[in-house]
C-alpha cells in the first residue's frame, strides 16, 4: 500500500513533532516506534512513551485507502534528513516500510499497529480553558529552569499549574530556588485548581508552541492534562503529590531594595563564573551604597573581582549564591532593569522585575 508521497520536509514536519519524546532506551522495543495511520489523504503520526502522547495530522496520502503500521522513529527522521529535497514515496508490504526517493531505496522493519500502546485520553475534564500560544509559552519560560531534575521529591520533577478566577500561575521548585509567574485571561472565570506537570511535558511544549496569538486549549483531568493546539494534539499524565506552598516561600518585608541593570550584572557574573569550580559555583556579593561587588575564587587560590554601579543607598550587606542559580534567571529575564530584594545574610533573595507583579525569583543564599 502507498502510504505517503509528499516532499521530504512535509513529511519530516509532523514527524519531528511528535518523535520529540521518543526514548532511545525502552523496556518495550515498538515505544522507539511511532504510529503512522493513514486515512485517504489524511495521514496521522503519534508517538508515545506512556506517560506522553503526541499526534498530528497532515496532508501526505494519495488515494482513498485506510491502513495503519509503526515504524522507527529515530531510523526514519534520520533517513529522510539525509535525502536531497524532493518527493518522497513510502510504502508498506510484508512488514517492510520501504522510502523511496529518486534512486534512494530504504527498507525498515515495521511493528503492528495493533500492537502500539497508545494513552487512553480521559473523557471527564475537571476543567478547560483556553490562552494565546505564546501567552503560555512565556509563562513556562520564565519558570521552567527552576523544575528539579530526578529528585527524590517526585513532586519537585515538574511545574506547578493554578488556575484561579481570571488568573493562570506557575511555579517551579527544587528546593533551592523558586520561580513564579502569572497571567491575566480576560473574560475568564476559572474555578481553583493545582495541578503538576511533569518536566519532560513542560520541554517538550516549549518546543512546540508557537509565538503566536492561536489559541492552545488546555484540559485538565484528576490524572491527566490535554494540549491541543493547530495539528497537534499533546495528552500527559499528571505528577501526583502535594507541591510546596510557594506563597509561604516567597518574602516579603524586606527592606534592601537594590535596583540593578540585567546585563551589567549578567556579563559580571558571565566573567567571575570562570573561576568557580565545576563542584562550588559559589559567588559573593557585597552590597554597598551605590555599588555592588561580586567575587569568586577556587581551590587554586585564584580570585575574581567584579564591581558594577546599583540604585541603593542603604546599610551593607555581604551574601553568596550559586552564581548558575542567578544566571539561570538573568538569561530568561528580557527587561533592562531589575530589583533584588535583600534581608540579611542568611535570608533568600527576592528579584522581580520592576513595576511588574507577574514574576518573582526566589533564590536561597549559600555559605561561602
Amino acid at each position: 500500500m502507498q502510504f505517503i508521497k509528499a516532499s521530504r520536509d512535509a513529511i519530516l514536519k509532523p514527524l519531528q513533532t511528535v518523535a520529540g519524546i521518543v526514548e532511545r532506551r525502552h523496556t518495550l522495543p515498538i515505544l522507539a516506534n511511532v504510529l503512522i495511520r493513514k486515512d485517504g489523504e489524511h495521514v496521522s503520526f503519534l508517538a508515545t512513551d506512556v506517560e506522553i502522547q503526541i499526534q498530528t495530522t497532515a496532508s501526505l496520502g494519495p488515494g482513498t485507502d485506510k491502513g495503519a503500521t509503526t515504524v522507527n522513529a529515530k531510523k526514519l527522521i534520520d533517513i529522510l534528513r539525509a535525502l536531497p529535497e524532493g518527493e518522497v514515496t513510502i510504502t508498506v508490504a510484508n512488514k517492510k516500510a520501504t522510502i523511496a526517493a529518486g534512486r534512494s531505496r530504504f527498507a525498515l522493519q515495521t511493528l503492528g499497529a495493533e500492537e502500539f500502546p497508545t494513552v487512553n485520553v480521559s473523557d471527564k475534564w475537571n476543567a478547560s480553558f483556553q490562552m494565546p500560544q505564546k501567552q503560555l509559552k512565556h509563562l513556562l519560560q520564565m519558570v521552567h529552569f527552576a523544575m528539579a531534575q530526578q529528585d527524590i521529591r517526585y513532586y519537585l520533577n515538574g511545574l506547578l499549574l493554578v488556575t484561579d478566577g481570571s488568573r493562570v500561575k506557575v511555579v517551579a521548585t527544587d528546593g533551592h530556588r523558586l520561580a513564579y509567574c502569572q497571567a491575566d485571561l480576560d473574560g475568564s472565570s476559572l474555578a481553583k485548581q493545582e495541578v503538576i506537570i511533569p518536566r519532560k511535558t513542560v520541554i517538550e511544549l516549549q518546543r512546540l508552541l508557537d509565538d503566536s496569538d492561536e489559541a492552545v486549549l488546555i484540559d485538565v483531568a484528576g490524572n491527566q492534562v490535554r494540549f491541543r493546539f493547530g495539528e497537534v494534539e499533546m495528552v500527559s499524565k499528571l505528577v501526583e503529590g502535594k507541591f510546596p506552598d510557594y506563597t509561604r516561600v516567597i518574602p516579603s518585608g524586606y527592606k534592601r531594595h537594590v535596583g540593578i541593570v540585567r546585563e551589567s550584572l549578567a556579563h559580571s557574573l558571565a566573567r567571575a563564573s570562570i573561576l568557580t569550580s565545576e563542584k562550588f559555583k559559589g559567588v559573593r556579593l557585597t552590597l554597598s551604597p551605590s555599588a555592588l561587588k561580586i567575587q569568586t575564587n577556587n581551590a587554586e587560590q585564584e580570585e575574581a573581582v567584579e564591581e558594577i554601579e546599583v540604585e541603593y543607598d542603604g546599610e551593607g550587606l555581604e551574601i553568596g549564591f550559586n552564581v548558575g542559580y542567578l544566571q539561570d534567571v538573568l538569561g530568561n529575564l528580557k527587561t533592562e532593569k531589575i530589583q533584588v530584594d535583600f534581608g540579611d545574610s542568611n535570608s533568600s533573595a527576592l528579584i522581580t522585575v520592576p513595576g511588574d507583579e507577574s514574576f518573582k525569583y526566589v533564590v536561597m543564599p549559600m555559605r561561602i
